[in-house]
């Protein structure tokens, strides 16, 4: 069973950067896929990028393509998504899940923290 941790979420005004940390707890981390989510208020969780356990692919969903970029250090058991050109759309609570393989579906995702906030001020 993984369990993970989020952390380096905050207050940043539009155009600004925020590095979001993914602890995870469990020796088997790094043979399972990755994946960011975030739940802004009154909407779904949605996935905002993943990426496989070995590093080689990731997936962006359009909306933060060229802005955030998803990665992973096994040695520390820890993955990392680093945004950029945040923008008020981008204000929600953010998530890392593991998953078998990769996948797109939150359903196929396990080990969920408690989330970090971010907020992106106009």
């Amino acid at each position: 069973q993984v369990q993970l941790v989020e952390s380096g979420g905050g207050l940043v005004q539009a155009g600004g950067s925020l590095r979001l940390s993914c602890a995870a707890s469990g020796r088997t981390f790094s043979r399972y896929a990755m994946g960011w989510f975030r739940r802004a208020p009154g909407k779904e969780r949605e996935l905002v990028a993943r990426i496989t356990w070995g590093g080689g692919s990731t997936y962006y969903v359009d909306s933060v393509k060229g802005r955030f970029t998803v990665s992973r250090d096994k040695a520390k058991n820890t993955g990392y998504l680093q945004m950029n050109s945040l923008k008020p759309e981008d204000t929600a609570i953010y998530y890392c899940a593991a998953a078998p393989l990769p996948s797109n579906r939150v359903g196929d995702y396990d080990g969920w923290g408690q989330g970090t906030q971010v907020t992106v001020s106009s």
